[in-house]
């Protein structure tokens, strides 16, 4: 089937006799590019497929032209001519190829553009007499534009034959739509293609910690304009810089879950590695830093750890609040005793509160852990009885009518803190009007990942991003190590602010044992918040241990009912979760294709 793909490939891309050297998609023989391959044989459009779709195109009752922006700047002869075939091989053909030559010293360049001037009138190409660099010369292409929509396409890459027809599609279901893009992989020199970038919808946070829309991306041209187009000084990132001035403009952004770009990968491209182009990583920077300052969320902009290309932001806290800890318990003080201790020795905040709710506490050695810490710290530990028949959201919402803070951090008290400035950072994110519930990065005491952000749908609820990785692995685009929208964190760890608490009704009280963070959690999504996860703040959690294990007898029936009244509830945001894509897995936690 995969050598089949190739042949198929091989056809798409080039159709004329003359054409140069025939791409080959070499099938991927490595284990953890198999499930790709298995999943191009099932979705890569076949010739009949796209055979359909051209005849869709007469019946469609908007035929936006799309203008297709190119800079170009000495390709290598036979990556210039794939990449423009890939657009006269379009199944949708109300396009034009505006190209931009930034004065190619090649002078096979001009004579391959020339030839395809010749061979269709849609190509148009501007012969800049002097270098400017990828954003004049992108500026260039724009102006040769007359489509209502611009999409963007380096001189070396590939679009899908499918790519155009699936954003026309799309615009036809939402004609408002004002930025779209799909997803993406690579193809190396050998032309095989591997690296499928599946994303997720919308989420302006994880956009901050890399530009994930990147490949395809179509945009309002009339927009575009409005913004001042790309901007030089920004080279390397103006793709991104563009995008976070756009977006400020619009949230009428739309995400097409398809492959529909093939990003070049060879030694010297960015696709390979941005170590490769070190002024794009200070671009990116450069363009982040200004952004969240025209926000009004001035901050600092610094690389994240792992790959290159990735950023954390640091924002600038606007004021020291009181911030309310709020620990529900029961017994087992030596658990207690050690997350207490790491809150007041560890934390460099100083302006909290340690709300603690005992529910029913019997064993002499808790009693005792109890006051040893109201003596220790009179001002800022209280603990308030209620015993009850154990229910988490009970609990943690009569703790917060004992609080005085105005923000909120739920905290099991089987967790240890690790990250001294844990507190400040999460302020730093739950401070700003547009978030909800802020988590952090969790781990087993053997240093394996509890939560990294919660994902709606997995396992048929929710699951936990990256479970059971080894902490200081990437994970998937490195998700573990960059700040990202989830649509829940675990309150195991979660801050929020109280207004923001109060205004969805707290913690469900019909949902006593599971779940209850994950139904807070879209209630704030509901609402119009974006939920949070940092992976700079760290803490140790024994997950658990102070409850045991839920799956038996009474527990189970429970957790059955619970799970039950949350998939009717949330059926929406768990069928559909707009920060995954649905061609990755709902059966396991890994981000691994679904196939």
């Amino acid at each position: 089937m995969r050598y089949a793909l190739a042949q198929l490939l091989k056809k798409l891309y080039h159709k004329l006799d003359d054409s140069p050297s025939p791409i080959e998609v070499i099938p991927a023989v490595a284990d953890n590019e198999e499930a790709y391959s298995k999943w191009l044989s099932k979705n890569f459009p076949r010739e009949a497929d796209l055979e359909k779709m051209a005849q869709t195109v007469a019946i469609f009752g908007y035929k936006p032209a799309l203008s297709v922006i190119m800079p170009v700047f000495n390709p290598p002869e036979h990556f210039l001519r794939e990449a423009i075939e890939s657009v006269l091989n379009q199944v949708y053909p109300y396009w034009e190829l505006c190209i931009a030559d930034d004065a190619s010293t090649q002078p096979d360049v001009r004579s391959v553009l020339e030839e395809y001037i010749s061979k269709d009138a849609r190509v148009k190409v501007v012969f800049r007499t002097e270098n400017g660099h990828i954003s004049r010369a992108s500026n260039s292409a724009l102006e040769l534009a007359t489509g209502e929509f611009v999409a963007l396409l380096d001189h070396d890459d590939l679009l899908t034959p499918d790519a155009l027809y699936e954003v026309a599609l799309l615009l036809n279901r939402h004609p408002d739509a004002d930025m779209i893009y799909s997803d993406e992989d690579k193809v190396d020199e050998h032309h095989q293609l591997k690296e499928p970038f599946f994303k997720p919808d919308w989420c302006p946070d994880s956009f901050l910690s890399r530009n994930y829309t990147c490949h395809l991306g179509t945009y309002r041209r009339s927009l575009v304009t409005a913004i001042g187009g790309f901007r030089a000084r920004y080279e390397g990132s103006q793709d991104y810089d563009l995008v976070l001035r756009l977006t400020e403009k619009t949230e009428k952004i739309f995400h097409i879950p398809k492959i529909l770009y093939h990003w070049r990968s060879h030694p010297a491209s960015t696709a390979s590695s941005l170590d490769s182009k070190t002024y794009a990583v200070d671009a990116a920077q450069k363009a982040l830093a200004e952004a969240i300052a025209r926000r009004g969320e001035p901050g600092v902009v610094m690389p994240a750890p792992g790959p290159t290309g990735y950023y954390l932001i640091r924002y600038q806290l606007d004021t020291y609040d009181l911030v309310s800890i709020v620990i529900p318990t029961k017994d087992l003080g030596d658990i207690l005793d050690r997350c207490l201790l790491s809150i007041f020795e560890k934390t460099n905040y100083t302006n909290y509160e340690v709300v603690l709710v005992d529910n029913g506490s019997t064993e002499p050695a808790t009693i005792d852990v109890i006051d040893k810490w109201k003596s220790r710290e009179p001002n800022r530990f209280r603990c308030y009885p209620l015993d009850i028949p154990f229910n988490y959201s009970k609990l943690n919402n009569f703790a917060v009518q004992q609080a005085k803070g105005r923000y909120l951090l739920f905290l099991n008290n089987d967790t240890e803190v690790v990250t001294p400035d844990w507190i400040d950072a999460m302020l730093e994110q739950a401070q700003r009007p547009s978030i909800g519930a802020v988590g952090a990065l969790l781990l087993y005491p053997d240093d394996t990942i509890q939560h990294a952000g919660v994902v709606a749908g997995v396992g048929g609820v929710a699951g936990h991003s990256h479970k059971h990785y080894k902490y200081g692995s990437h994970g998937y685009f490195n998700h573990i190590n960059t700040v990202n929208n989830f649509s829940a964190v675990t309150a195991a760890c979660l801050m929020c602010r109280r207004n923001v608490f109060e205004e969805v009704g707290g913690f469900e009280e019909d949902l006593p044992d599971n779940f209850n963070d994950v139904d807070f959690c879209f209630k704030l999504v509901e609402k119009g918040y974006r939920n949070i996860y940092l992976p700079h703040v760290v803490l140790y959690h024994h997950e658990s241990k102070s409850r045991g294990n839920d799956y038996t007898g009474e527990k189970l029936s429970r957790f059955i009912k619970e799970v039950e009244h949350i998939q009717s509830k949330w059926k929406k945001i768990i069928e559909n979760p707009p920060c995954y894509n649905p061609n990755l897995t709902m059966k396991r936690e890994d981000y691994s294709i679904e196939v």
